[in-house]
């Protein structure tokens, strides 16, 4: 097993530049500064062109606006130690009030706040839309995780920041090509199969396939990937038990873990012979990484980081 080390630089960082009541202000911003109206999901939305007190509710959120140089009044929590991912930098999340659990969040707390502006997405909180947009303008994408780039985008128009979010881009492209380029060029790297596992407690393993974060970063370096990331229907994750954890086969493997690691079996997988006898893992090319980072994080931030890493574990 191989941590990943922080150590290895590839480009610049991504990180780009450094009282309302529930029965509040509605779905539209204060009165004397100047607005403008977004299409979403859940209809028009009218934003303020600059919100300077914004509320996210979810971790793709929250890492798009410290992306852009935004720290948000207020965030939900997840279930690492510091309630923020870990991954964040500590001093971009300084002063943040938790505003309650990500599928949870207590609406109060987040009227307490004052905010301008809230993103999130209609599949964590749709049935909420009607509350929040009683406190703020509430921007929701449909979904979150495998569209991560196109509502980066609309959180750049939500935030103001449309022309940050094009250096973001552009800087993340140019460190994609850096390191197809490290790997031999786009050949050589779609010859380099990839595999991603997840050990969850209280499910099945998961192999990723291509319809989520890690897999957008993996193709966007043009990384090859193994019949078995196309077995399943939606194409999110293959999920298979501990006795066929050899369907996981590929020339490099990463895996990350969810939950407790005894509970998600995790120990007991890795030390059995179906793990052992991967030939992955036979050639020291199975490498333990952060689930925060690599699973949960969704967002440049995150994809910067997972990029540095894979610099500095794929095979050369």
């Amino acid at each position: 097993m191989t941590l990943p080390r922080r150590g290895v630089l590839l480009g610049a960082p991504v990180l780009a530049l450094a009282a309302c009541t529930p029965s509040g202000r509605s779905n539209s911003p204060a009165e004397g500064g100047s607005s403008h109206v977004m299409k979403t999901v859940m209809g028009d939305v009218r934003v303020t062109s600059r919100p300077e007190r914004v509320v996210v509710l979810d971790t793709a959120e929250l890492d798009s606006a410290i992306t852009l140089g935004v720290r948000p009044v207020g965030a939900t929590h997840t279930d690492a130690a510091s309630g923020f991912l870990d991954y964040l930098p500590k001093d971009r999340l300084a002063g943040i009030r938790d505003v309650g659990a990500m599928l949870n969040p207590g609406l109060e707390s987040v009227a307490a706040l004052k905010p301008d502006l809230i993103l999130t997405s209609k599949v964590r909180h749709g049935d909420k839309y009607g509350d929040l947009s009683k406190i703020a303008p509430t921007v929701m994408t449909e979904s979150t995780g495998y569209p991560w780039k196109q509502n980066f985008q609309v959180h750049a128009q939500a935030l103001g920041r449309v022309s940050e979010a094009a250096r973001v881009t552009a800087a993340y492209g140019s460190r994609v090509r850096e390191l197809t380029a490290r790997l031999g060029g786009p050949a050589k790297a779609a010859a380099l199969k990839v595999n991603v596992v997840r050990f969850v407690e209280g499910a099945d393993i998961r192999i990723y396939e291509r319809q989520n974060f890690i897999a957008t970063i993996l193709a966007d370096v043009g990384l090859g990937r193994p019949a078995v990331v196309d077995q399943a229907k939606g194409g999110f994750a293959y999920e298979v038990s501990p006795e066929r954890i050899d369907l996981a086969a590929a020339d490099v493997i990463f895996y990350a873990t969810y939950g407790d690691p005894g509970k998600a079996g995790a120990p007991r997988t890795l030390a059995g012979s179906l793990w052992k006898g991967l030939a992955a893992v036979r050639a020291g090319r199975a490498h333990g990484v952060d689930d925060q980072l690599w699973i949960q994080g969704i967002g440049y931030t995150a994809a910067d980081q997972v990029l540095r890493e894979l610099a500095e574990l794929l095979p050369r």
